[in-house]
């Protein structure tokens, strides 16, 4: 299987083929050191921030946690690196995934890993509750923010060589925590503790693990409107979070039609990505922007 050409295909797993193999069942969680030790920083540091609390601080709190969910995560990692549902110069693909990994969560590479693992996890007729979000909420939480899902016969992955092999991709990865360092050294520079706690500390842990918990809510329960009937895991939408996730709580638009650039399909359904993308494409830095209307039609999708 070429993996290179499946990311033409706006519905495939792009970095799994669908003759990968793999049990997505049997398996189990394991400690990840370093991602662990990671997260309990920024959670002690979050938990710090309130003692010095300054208005500017928290400003820079919402400027950089929108910033970087907006253009670093749902924009650059998610619609443009892991689905290619739009297409941009190289100078802005490589902002775009600065921008993405100073969201904390991790390098550009290991997001394509984690999130293909789990999208192909959810499209087998079963799978572990770590890729559903199936165990109890404090065990989800600790598996997600703490640990690491080690399956016991894992699908063939192979990330497409023209992205694991780039080398900016690649001292992302590499470097993905140190990356916070010279954000957190003008912070502190600039406005002292309360911007450096409010700005790298209290961004990293409201930003991680809002992702996870919308992540959780988005395979468990809410509204749907299609279902994938070939997939084990359906997924729903979360309205209160369009806003602050950028629009990708329209969680359960994005399993209809995963390629594309537009998530929130519907009236009324805020998408400050799309909006974002289509800006950008009025500016001439995107185009090929994929929306439900010029995808081909997907044989598996039925409503809700």
């Amino acid at each position: 299987m070429n993996y290179e050409h499946r990311h033409d295909d706006p519905y495939a797993v792009h970095s799994i083929a669908e003759d990968a193999g793999g049990d997505a069942v049997t398996g189990r969680v394991v400690w990840a050191p370093a991602t662990s030790v990671w997260q309990g920083i920024m959670l002690a540091g979050a938990l710090a921030a309130p003692f010095l609390f300054s208005w500017s601080g928290l400003g820079v709190f919402v400027v950089l946690t929108g910033a970087t969910l907006l253009v670093g995560h749902s924009v650059g990692f998610h619609r443009r690196l892991i689905h290619g549902s739009f297409q941009s110069p190289r100078w802005l693909d490589y902002l775009m995934m600065y921008l993405g990994t100073l969201v904390g969560m991790s390098g550009p590479l290991a997001m394509i890993a984690a999130h293909d693992l789990r999208d192909w996890g959810q499209r087998q007729p079963d799978c572990h509750p770590y890729l559903s979000n199936r165990a109890g909420f404090w065990t989800d939480y600790a598996w997600n923010l703490h640990g690491r899902l080690v399956l016991a016969t894992p699908p063939r992955q192979a990330i497409p060589a023209r992205i694991a092999n780039d080398r900016f991709y690649r001292v992302l990865e590499r470097t993905w925590m140190l990356q916070q360092l010279p954000v957190a050294a003008v912070l502190l520079l600039l406005g002292g503790w309360s911007w450096l706690l409010w700005g790298v500390c209290a961004r990293v842990c409201v930003s991680v693990t809002g992702h996870w918990y919308v992540g959780r809510l988005a395979h468990r329960a809410g509204p749907q409107a299609w279902l994938v009937t070939t997939s084990g895991v359906q997924a729903h939408d979360v309205p209160w979070a369009a806003i602050s996730t950028m629009g990708e709580a329209w969680h359960n638009n994005h399993h209809a039609w995963p390629g594309s650039a537009k998530l929130g399909v519907y009236p009324g359904q805020a998408d400050w990505g799309f909006a974002f993308i289509r800006l950008l494409e009025r500016l001439g830095l995107a185009w090929d922007v994929r929306t439900p209307e010029t995808l081909p039609e997907r044989a598996e999708l039925a409503r809700a």
